[in-house]
Parts: C-alpha cells; structure tokens; sequence
C-alpha cells in the first residue's frame, strides 16, 4: 500500500505543480485572440484597408468611388464579415509602416510577399498571381520585341520606385539605364512623351495601356518573371492569418476571384467608369 501511495501522491503534487502553468497559458491564448485584429475588426464593425492608386488594381470612378480588383476584393472580405469596409489611400512605400503603425488593419495592395518584406510583416497564401512586363514606346524602342533587346546601356527604363520591378530590373535589365517614380500616372506620362524606352510594371498594366494608346505603346507579352499576390498582416496575429487564409480558398473555390482578375485584367469595359 505504501508503495502504491507515493507515486499518487507525486502525481498530485506534479498536477498542482503545472496548474497555475496550464491555466495561465490559456488565458495568454484567450487574450490574443481578443486582440487579433480579426476580433477588433469585428468590435469596431469596420475594416481599414490599406491600399495604393495602381491601375486597374485600385481607382477611383468618375463619382470619386473606389473601383478596381483590389477593391472587390477587400469589399467582399467586409461583406463577409459583416462589417463596413474604409479604404486608407497609401503611397506604395508607406504601406508596410502605415500598417505597422495601425493606420489600417491589412494591406490589400496588389503586394508581393518578398523575403525582405516578410522581414516586418506576414503575408497570406497567394490570392493571385501577375507578371512583370515591358511596356515600350512604339517610336524609341521601335524593333525591340525581345526582353534582351532592353539590356544594354543606351536604354532607359522607367520603374515604380518601392516595388518589385526596381529588383527584377536590376537582375534582368542590369546594364540598361534605370529611373525611380514616386508615382504611376507621371511614369505612364514620361513613356508616352518618348523620354524613355519603357516602363517595367506589373501585369495587366502593360497590356491595357497599349491598348489605350495602340498608337504610341505595344508591351512585350513574355514576362521578366511571375510573381504571387498576397495580403499584409502584421506579425504575433495567428488568428487573423489562419482567417484570411481560409477566406482565399473559400473564394476561389466559389470562382469569385477568377471572376474579378477576367474582369479587370481580360477586358477593358471598366474604363467607360473612368473616362
């Protein structure tokens, strides 16, 4: 009996030993999730949106609404949840502070999850996929059908400074010429006044914009290379990773997001809303 009694009794003290332990670990799970940003979202009955302007991904209408892939998508994560959507307008390179900061929840900004990036913050499983792609001025790069035919030092490049084109450029193109743009619209601009060769940005962009001005621009249909699209998170929030995560599988296996990208990136009946 005596040796039956001693390991109960250090059992017992084991268990009272690890209670406060087990105890004190669930109330750490229970408290992040009450401050996951999932959760606070829904408290508050908004989602901000950190998003940048980037034609066809975010816009603005002739009324000054939002329109654009990357704005059906953040809607229907609002609608999904029940709660009402506010878009936070960025500059690209303010996007990952802007988050860091709490001046929105997520970012939806037609984002790569680069290893530089993920340095800062988390990213969810792809959600789409675009292509770095040349567009050239039809006059300056007349004849240059080919990625390597913009490899050379008397070819000037034009690059969304922040963005991942500013890297593949630097890889693909490293002996052309390469100039920084804060903005998208002033780069489009520079092209179609003939002071450069080409712009290198993401797909569909390149394009549509020959399409606009079949005239002036022609794109190069192979990519300087692929890229997948995700949502920024910030880091130390399981929770809402495992949710977005969850919520792209679901959508695309509803055909929801093949839906939008043949809407924006196939078609051009979007530019009647903002022209």
């Amino acid at each position: 009996m005596k040796n039956q009694l001693i390991p109960c009794i250090l059992s017992l003290t084991l268990l009272l030993f690890l209670a406060p332990g087990l105890a004190g670990g669930t109330d750490i799970q229970q408290e992040l999730s009450r401050q996951s940003t999932i959760e606070k979202v829904l408290r508050q009955g908004e989602l901000r949106v950190g998003m940048a302007t980037f034609v066809p991904w975010a816009m603005q209408d002739k009324t000054g609404q939002w329109i654009g892939f990357e704005i059906d998508m953040a809607t229907k994560l609002a609608q999904d949840m029940g709660v009402e959507v506010k878009f936070v307008p960025t500059k690209w390179e303010g996007l990952i502070p802007g988050l860091l900061t709490g001046k929105f929840d997520l970012i939806i900004a037609g984002m790569m999850g680069t290893p530089q990036r993920a340095l800062k913050i988390n990213f969810t499983r792809p959600y789409d996929f675009s292509a770095l792609q040349i567009l050239a001025n039809k006059k300056v790069a007349a004849g240059m059908d080919a990625i390597a035919d913009y490899n050379k030092p008397e070819i000037t490049v034009l690059v969304r400074n922040g963005t991942t084109a500013v890297a593949a450029v630097k890889q693909v193109l490293p002996r052309a010429e390469t100039r920084l743009f804060m903005e998208n619209g002033p780069m489009v601009q520079e092209l179609l006044n003939g002071n450069a060769h080409c712009i290198v940005n993401s797909s569909p962009e390149p394009a549509q914009l020959a399409l606009k001005f079949p005239d002036k621009l022609f794109y190069i249909e192979e990519p300087l290379m692929k890229q997948p699209i995700s949502m920024g998170v910030r880091k130390g929030d399981p929770d809402t990773l495992a949710f977005l995560n969850n919520w792209i599988i679901v959508l695309r296996n509803q055909g929801f997001i093949k839906e939008k990208a043949d809407y924006w990136w196939k078609s051009v009946e979007w530019r009647s809303r903002i022209e």
